[in-house]
Order: C-alpha cells, then sequence, then structure tokens
C-alpha cells in the first residue's frame, strides 16, 4: 500500500510540473531525410529507459546519466513545438524524475522510474504523439 502512496504523490509532483548534442550511446537515423538531434537524443532515452527497467527488473538501482539534459538546446524537427514553455515544463519533469531515481533508496527506484516514464508520456500525449506505443513498452510489468 505504502508503494501506491508514494507513486501516487510522485505522478502529482511530475503532472504538476507538467522529451537531445553529444551523446554517450548512438543510435541511428532511421528517416531518408534525416533525424533531428532532438529525435536522435529521444531514441537514445529509450534505450537508456531499456537499460533501466532491465536492472530494475533485476533488482539493481540503475545509474542515471544525464546526457539527456540537452533536450532543452537540441535541434527539433518541428523547433516552434520545442520552443514553447510547455515543452520546457516536461522536460523539467523529466530531469526531475531523473534525479528521483538518482537519489531514491533502492525500494523506492521502481516508482521514481515509473514516474520518469509518467513524465514521457504526459509530454508526448500533448506535444507528439507517434512515440507513445514504444513509451508504452518501457513500463514495469508491476505499474501497468
Amino acid at each position: 500500500m505504502n508503494k501506491y502512496i508514494i507513486f501516487s504523490v510522485v505522478a502529482a509532483a511530475v503532472l504538476l510540473l507538467s522529451c537531445q548534442g553529444s551523446t554517450e550511446q548512438k543510435v541511428r537515423p532511421i528517416n531518408p531525410n534525416g533525424d533531428s538531434e532532438l529525435a536522435l537524443l529521444m531514441r537514445n532515452m529509450e534505450v537508456e529507459g531499456k537499460r533501466m527497467k532491465s536492472e530494475i527488473m533485476q533488482g539493481r538501482k540503475p545509474e542515471v546519466k544525464n546526457y539527456f539534459r540537452e533536450m532543452h538546446e537540441a535541434e527539433a524537427t518541428e523547433p516552434e513545438k520545442v520552443a514553447s514553455e510547455t515543452f520546457h515544463m516536461y522536460a523539467r519533469a523529466y530531469h526531475n524524475a531523473l534525479e528521483m531515481i538518482d537519489e531514491s533508496e533502492e525500494d523506492d527506484v521502481p516508482i521514481a522510474y515509473t514516474a520518469m516514464v509518467e513524465s514521457c508520456m504526459n509530454c508526448h500525449r500533448e506535444m507528439c504523439p507517434g512515440p507513445m506505443v514504444r513509451i508504452k513498452k518501457l513500463y514495469l510489468p508491476d505499474f501497468m
């Protein structure tokens, strides 16, 4: 019961606060006309999300990589969307969720990780719904 209370508080905080540069991992462009920096960074975010999910499911606390902070300056496919305060608000919520994962005790990491995935979903619900199908795969089985 305590997990659900904490999750509710974290989710509410993310909603109230309510997804890129150099990266450690490189994903390949998939669009014939090229991909924006933001699109490539978000694909790297997905790779990192999968890694973190796997580590959490193995009972380990994942390392949080902070190179995603570049999302505020990354060139976007639709620059007008990321120029909005709405985008920056969602980006800050994502960064806050990463900090929660990093600062959480091991037992609370799944809740903080779920808040991070929710921050991605919240942004994409409003800004760019296409990736939501892929983001749903990042949820932990117990938090769907």
